[in-house]
């Protein structure tokens, strides 16, 4: 590896570490002792959370347990096997769990709307799943960007202003979803996951470019090419409601 190579994979590896510290402090994620279940999907955000997850029980005085939990939606040609290697290889128990979600969810009976039936069917496995194992924090690989899209999302399409917390508590605490990644853009995650060289594995699901958050997603680029402090703007809204000021 080059030096500059070297050298820009240190500052990425950097800024990862610390968005996702700050994170972790700042919504008190992660206490010692703790069992974590990480949902992991096999795109660049859930392989990125295990890795650093993983590799900051070397370097900071808080230790916890990771399971990964991957729940296959049950299309053709699937990569559970070649993604529990890859766990195996960097020392994470990876559960998996085959399913027909994705197949239901694109069925004759609900052509409207497959993403939403998907995530609910695959989010109410994920809790079952990580209290089986005795974990009472799933953490998922959502980004800022993610909820970024979230807000216009539930705007557009559901008439709400809301969008996901970094730390959101279910079913009266027995069940708390962390967002380690909240305070990171997908693009340093992105740069992160080619510099890491991890491995690509490409979803089967005929929603991928053509869902609702897909639309959106382009919607907000198209917007952040003419002015770099959008992105930003629009998370630093998020901690700034006026709400004398909506009905």
């Amino acid at each position: 590896m080059k030096i500059s190579q070297r050298r820009n994979r240190t500052f990425v590896y950097r800024a990862i570490n610390s968005g996702v510290g700050k994170a972790i402090h700042t919504y008190d994620m992660i206490a010692a002792g703790e069992k974590l279940a990480v949902g992991l999907s096999g795109g660049k955000d859930s392989l990125t959370l295990c890795w650093i997850l993983k590799n900051r029980l070397k370097h900071i005085p808080v230790d916890y347990d990771l399971t990964a939990i991957y729940i296959d939606p049950g299309f053709e040609n699937g990569f559970a096997d070649r993604l529990a290697a890859y766990c195996d290889d960097i020392g994470i128990q990876l559960i998996v769990e085959y399913t027909d979600h994705g197949l239901v969810a694109h069925s004759a009976e609900n052509r409207e709307n497959p993403c939403f039936l998907c995530s609910r069917l695959r989010r109410k496995r994920l809790f079952e799943l990580a209290e089986d194992i005795g974990a009472r924090k799933l953490a998922l690989g959502h980004h800022k960007d993610d909820i970024i899209e979230t807000l216009f999302l539930n705007m557009f399409y559901a008439g709400e202003i809301s969008t996901m917390a970094p730390r959101q508590e279910f079913f009266k605490g027995a069940m708390t979803i962390i967002r380690p990644l909240a305070f990171l853009d997908e693009d340093i995650i992105r740069k992160f996951s080619e510099l890491m060289e991890f491995p690509v594995f490409e979803t089967a699901c005929p929603s991928a470019k053509q869902s609702k958050r897909y639309a959106v997603k382009k919607m907000l680029t198209d917007l952040y090419r003419t002015n770099r402090k959008i992105r930003g703007n629009i998370f630093r809204a998020l901690h700034h409601v006026k709400q004398d000021y909506l009905l």
